[in-house]
C-alpha cells in the first residue's frame, strides 16, 4: 500500500491507496483543496473540520447535480435511440410498400 501526503488548506494529510493510484488520490486532494480554499476564502473563521465539512458538502452537491444530468442524458440517448428505431421501421415499412407498388406495375 502506498502513502501519500496531501495539502489540504495549507495542512498536510497522509493518506493511504493501492500502488498505482497515488496520481489519482492526488488529483482528488487537488479537488478537496480547492473547494477547502473556497470555503476558507469566503471568511466566517470556519475551523478545520467545519472547512472540510463544508468542502465535501459543496463537492457531494457537484456530485448530484453531475448524477443528475447524467441521468437525464441518457434518458434522452434513450429516447433517441427509440425514436431512431421507429424512423427505420416506417422507412422500412415504405421502401417494402414502394417495392410492392413497383412490382405490381411491373406484372401488369
Amino acid at each position: 500500500m502506498a502513502q501519500l501526503t496531501l495539502q489540504i488548506n495549507g495542512k498536510p494529510y497522509i493518506c493511504g491507496c493501492e500502488d498505482g493510484q497515488e496520481r489519482h488520490l492526488h488529483a482528488l486532494g487537488v479537488l478537496v483543496d480547492a473547494k477547502v480554499s473556497e470555503v476558507a476564502a469566503g471568511g466566517g473563521g470556519l475551523g478545520d473540520t467545519r472547512l472540510m465539512l463544508m468542502g465535501a458538502l459543496i463537492l457531494a452537491d457537484e456530485v448530484t447535480t453531475a448524477q443528475a444530468s447524467l441521468a437525464a442524458a441518457e434518458a434522452e440517448v434513450e429516447r433517441l435511440r427509440s425514436e431512431l428505431s421507429r424512423a427505420d421501421n416506417r422507412a422500412v415499412a415504405a421502401l417494402e410498400a414502394a417495392a410492392q407498388k413497383i412490382e405490381s406495375m411491373a406484372s401488369r
